[in-house]
């Protein structure tokens, strides 16, 4: 497995996301601890979980419990980054909370349900309308120098908001995550800021989205029939290729997909095949 740097750390280029295993459509409990256990049998030592990945507002905190247990006995191999600034509500939906209120108790919710002392990474979830940025990540910077987190980072953030965050964390930003897919190029602009500012770009739902990975085709398909692996290894790779500062993190509710997406670090794309996937 090939490495990657989120802040001084190295951990795997290729991450597991853990929002499949605990929204709609979840599977069994120990199929999602093999899932879990699969990735780290892989070579994956970086997890990214959330506090509202859950099914709604009566198991908030779902997914969190879940990797904590399915690290039971080897969480020191790994490294686990979580998200907070979200909330659920009756039904199923979603709502933002980026007061600062919310995000000092948010955070202590995620130490518990973790079971650390410190969390790796934390990142502000989403800019809540209701609440300025400056305040959101002013409370941020608040946790990271209190210690409860070891670094900082922002999701769903534009260029304008992120190079705000590096300011009010006094250059510490360390990841920013946002949706990246073949289908999905928009951040492209938030891809080259991270490059050149040496922040990890952590793209999230990098096949299009929970239900959608077995619409990969084009020219990933045929790329990856040429090289004799999958369209969704085809497209890790392409993204690795991308920058050093990427780390994706492909969600997964099954082992067999987890193992197929942390081969793609093995996959070695031509700069022709690369310019195929571009266009």
């Amino acid at each position: 497995m090939q490495k990657r740097r989120i802040g001084e750390v190295e951990v795997s280029a290729i991450g597991l996301g853990g929002m499949p295993i605990s929204v709609q459509g979840r599977p069994e409990r120990a199929q999602a601890i093999e899932t879990i256990h699969a990735a780290l049998d892989a070579g994956v030592t970086f997890i990214d979980t959330a506090d509202a990945y859950s099914l709604d507002d009566t198991d908030f905190g779902h997914n969190e419990t879940l990797i904590a247990e399915g690290l039971r006995g080897r969480s020191e191999e790994v490294f686990v980054a979580t998200k907070g600034g979200h909330t659920r509500v009756p039904g199923g939906g979603w709502e933002l909370d980026g007061r600062p209120e919310y995000l000092f108790k948010a955070v202590d919710g995620s130490l518990r349900r973790l079971g650390v002392d410190q969390i790796f990474l934390y990142q502000f979830h989403r800019p809540d309308p209701k609440t300025p940025i400056a305040e959101s990540v002013g409370a941020l910077k608040e946790i990271l120098d209190s210690g409860k987190i070891r670094y900082a980072g922002v999701s769903n953030f534009n260029p304008e908001e992120i190079v705000l965050a590096n300011e009010i964390l006094g250059g510490r930003l360390a990841a920013v995550q946002n949706q990246f897919s073949p289908s999905f190029r928009s951040s492209e602009p938030e891809l080259e800021l991270c490059d050149k500012l040496g922040i990890a770009f952590l793209p999230w739902s990098p096949f299009g989205g929970i239900g959608k990975a077995g619409a990969l085709a084009g020219p990933f398909k045929e790329v990856g029939e040429a090289h004799g692996v999958s369209a969704h290894q085809v497209c890790l790779a392409w993204m690795l290729a991308k920058s050093e500062v990427v780390v994706p993190i492909p969600g997964a509710s099954r082992p067999a997909s987890i193992s197929d997406s942390a081969a793609a670090t093995h996959v070695e794309l031509s700069a022709e095949e690369l310019s195929r996937l571009d266009g």
